[in-house]
């Protein structure tokens, strides 16, 4: 297939990174910005030793907390920004940050929410999990529902992040260079690839990696067409703030240490894993994958594989004189 630009007009100046460039830069990204928060921590480390030498042979791990789980995320959308605005010479909008952010924002999120509450929903009627305890209910407190929202914020972030590194960077240049169907599925298996590290190896981890790669491509189908990443970034972030702050499951293998607030639900004893997804969490479920592909096959027959009102690269370069 043609390449064609997805979610914005191509100027004659604009510049397109490699694909495997993209990749490798996205992963350096993440790593600075994983780092930066720990620096303080690093320094006085090294301070302390040089104080006292007998402290290196004590290793301390540093404190993992909200600032360093989610700060990351936030440096990761500015460094892409920055790469993107005076490396690439090309507009956030060329990436999908485009028109109508809030509508598709809120849209996105609130479709979100209502996948994550049919699939958890669906494994609950079939008898997965059961009520552990009734989370802020039991015991309602303004600073549990302050930050139970908080990490709405956070997970808004989080999300978006994910989403401008791999629909909005990645797979708008592919599209550009080689059309939506290797645009979606590159970057749905480098999305697969890079959560293999999030549990040990087990079957959970292959069926939980095979489902997020599966899931990279209904994410992708709706970007491609609303042509715009705002409702998939409020999508992204709706799924995994319900999942892990509104039920108290697993996000892809890690667990918030935060009352929930819808219920707070475990497993029902003899579950099989490939049902309950075992230490992934529902993701990794055959009822997720069963969910995504229905999700797929819907937005296919909605023509998201169809370049439809998309601006061609010949149109875009045309245009500009180029």
């Amino acid at each position: 297939m043609a390449g064609f630009e997805l979610y914005a007009p191509r100027d004659a100046r604009d510049r397109r990174t490699w694909t495997a460039a993209i990749i490798i830069l996205g992963v350096v990204f993440l790593t600075v910005a994983s780092i930066i928060p720990f620096i303080p921590f690093i320094l006085e480390r090294i301070a302390a030793v040089k104080a006292h030498p007998e402290l290196a042979k004590h290793p301390v791990r540093p404190t993992i907390g909200v600032v360093e789980m989610f700060l990351p995320t936030a440096l990761q959308i500015l460094f892409i920004l920055i790469w993107v605005v005076l490396f690439e010479r090309r507009a956030p909008a060329r990436i999908g940050f485009n028109e109508k952010a809030l509508s598709r924002f809120a849209r996105g999120f609130g479709i979100g929410c209502a996948f994550l509450v049919a699939v958890v929903g669906g494994l609950w009627a079939v008898g997965v999990y059961q009520v552990d305890n009734w989370a802020v209910w039991a015991k309602p407190d303004a600073v549990a529902f302050l930050t139970i929202g908080g990490y709405a914020l956070l997970f808004m972030v989080q999300g978006s992040s994910e989403e401008t590194f791999m629909r909005g960077w990645l797979m708008g240049t592919v599209a550009s260079r080689h059309g939506i169907v290797w645009a979606i599925v590159i970057n749905s298996i480098v999305f697969g690839l890079l959560h293999l590290g999030n549990i040990k190896p087990s079957p959970e981890l292959w069926a939980g990696a095979g489902n997020v790669a599966l899931f990279g491509v209904f994410i992708s189908l709706y970007a491609a067409r609303e042509r715009s990443i705002w409702g998939v970034c409020g999508w992204h972030a709706a799924w995994n703030w319900l999942l892990g702050i509104g039920f108290g499951l697993e996000v892809s293998g890690l667990n918030m240490k935060v009352t929930p607030l819808v219920v707070d639900l475990k497993d029902t004893p003899g579950q099989p894993w490939w049902l309950s997804g075992g230490s992934w969490g529902p993701e990794a479920s055959v009822f997720t994958t069963a969910v995504l592909l229905i999700g797929i096959a819907v937005l296919i027959w909605k023509g998201a594989l169809r370049p439809g009102n998309s601006y061609s690269v010949a149109e875009s370069e045309a245009s500009t004189g180029a």
